[in-house]
């Protein structure tokens, strides 16, 4: 094979490559815009408090999370961590949601399984993901969001460690409230 053939060959292998690489609204959407209002929504809880909207928290900061599933091994140590570190988090006027594409019973299940005292919150059409870009099909991403008293979005974490994220989160709160 000569070069030029080679060359030829390998451009349509790489065009090939990236035309089955999902876009951007197939992998979640876009991120909403720091520094702006978060997107609001009303979303079904395990609480049994109904709906909590994002509006129901202005005065206290939050830390909006998207996971996966309940019960699996991630989304069940990211949740652990949140619920370790919950009283830290108390301290710093800062509220808890949980939100995936599961029901309000398997939220309920998994709450008690586990020990949450943080209301997770059932996006089971997906709706609230794709606002904030953490959609993928049938399921949320691992996203987190952090807002402010007022609703407004200071910080996104994609690509999440379930292991450290509540540590960065709380590292970041911390800095941000000491500016703010």
């Amino acid at each position: 094979m000569s070069r030029r053939q080679l060359l030829s060959f390998l451009s349509v292998v790489i065009l090939a490559f990236f035309a089955l690489i999902p876009d951007a609204n197939a992998l979640g959407g876009s991120q909403p815009p720091l520094n702006q209002p978060a997107p609001d929504f009303s979303l079904p809880t395990n609480t049994g408090e109904g709906n909590i909207s994002l509006s129901d928290y202005r005065g206290k900061w939050v830390v909006l999370y998207f996971y996966p599933k309940d019960f699996t091994p991630g989304c069940t140590l990211e949740a652990r961590r949140f619920q370790q570190d919950l009283p830290k988090y108390m301290a710093k006027n800062t509220q808890i949601l949980g939100v995936s594409a599961d029901d309000v019973d398997s939220h309920a299940e998994f709450c008690d399984s586990e020990g949450l005292k943080f209301p997770l919150l059932a996006d089971t059409t997906g709706d609230v993901s794709k606002a904030y870009g953490s959609w993928m099909g049938y399921v949320s991403l691992r996203h987190t969001y952090l807002i402010d008293p007022q609703g407004i979005l200071k910080e996104i974490y994609l690509g999440v460690n379930p292991a450290i994220h509540s540590a960065e989160v709380l590292a970041r709160l911390e800095e941000l409230q000491a500016t703010s």
